[in-house]
């Protein structure tokens, strides 16, 4: 028991201040031209549909990423594949367990740099589920519903009054019949390397959140040392507030 009890001690400590010694070694930003856009739990790669336009409108190459969400390994060969198929440098943006993917991920040498949107962002050899551990359990996590074959969706409810409650009601009922359901086992994965260590990183904390906490978010931020921005939004923040969010990822893309 007491063996227990340190190592959940540990990974508390460590998810709310480990980094230090790693974060100074960080790469330079500079500036890209291509932009791979990864989605999160409970989601597609519509849920950049807005974010997109913006983005192609001050010329940048943007490519989102369907992950399947069946594993993390597989979420994470997707992204791979993605970042191999573009030509040169490559700016990461993940949403909400999509950070975690892009955490993985981003160790790839045309990575140069990772965007969070309301993200999880595991160090090395943390699983995703053990992020919270610190902080008070968010409304949105009751409406995570279980399905057969170890998977797990959000309920409509869950969406409307948690996921997205400051979008548009046939906006939300669009997020809830869009969803792919995500694979549990996704969240109990230590991560192997964690990208934002060595690469630039930039962080969207979502303060009306009500799936990650929102000081979880605030914590994520500064562990990695990322520039940071705070918007007044739900967890979908890049369907609320695509201008804002769209702000911060050309401001990455320019390495600032």
């Amino acid at each position: 028991m007491g063996r227990l009890l340190g190592k959940v001690l540990l990974s508390i400590l460590s998810a709310t201040f480990w980094g230090g010694f790693a974060v100074a070694q960080k790469q330079a930003p500079h500036p890209v031209t291509n932009v791979l856009l990864v989605h999160g739990a409970f989601a597609d790669s519509s849920s950049w549909k807005k974010v997109i336009p913006l983005l192609k409108a001050k010329g940048l190459h943007v490519v989102t990423v369907d992950i399947p969400l069946t594993s993390l390994a597989e979420d994470v060969a997707a992204t791979k594949k993605a970042i191999s198929l573009e030509t040169g440098p490559v700016l990461l943006v993940g949403h909400s367990y999509g950070g975690t993917v892009i955490t993985e991920a981003g160790d790839d040498p045309k990575v140069a740099g990772l965007v969070y949107v309301a993200a999880y962002a595991p160090g090395e050899g943390q699983t995703t589920g053990e992020l919270g551990s610190a902080f008070p359990i968010t409304p949105g996590r009751a409406e995570i519903q279980p399905q057969s074959g170890g998977l797990l969706r959000l309920s409509e409810k869950g969406v409307s009054e948690d996921f997205a409650p400051d979008l548009p009601a046939g906006e939300q009922s669009s997020v809830f019949a869009s969803q792919i359901p995500l694979a549990a086992a996704s969240f109990q994965v230590k991560l192997s390397i964690a990208a934002w260590n060595t690469k630039p990183s930039w962080y969207i904390v979502a303060t009306n959140d009500r799936i990650i906490n929102p000081d979880l978010e605030r914590s994520l931020a500064r562990r990695m040392d990322a520039k940071t921005t705070e918007i007044p939004s739900s967890h979908v923040v890049m369907l609320s507030h695509p201008k804002e969010t769209a702000a911060v990822i050309i401001q990455a893309a320019a390495g600032k």
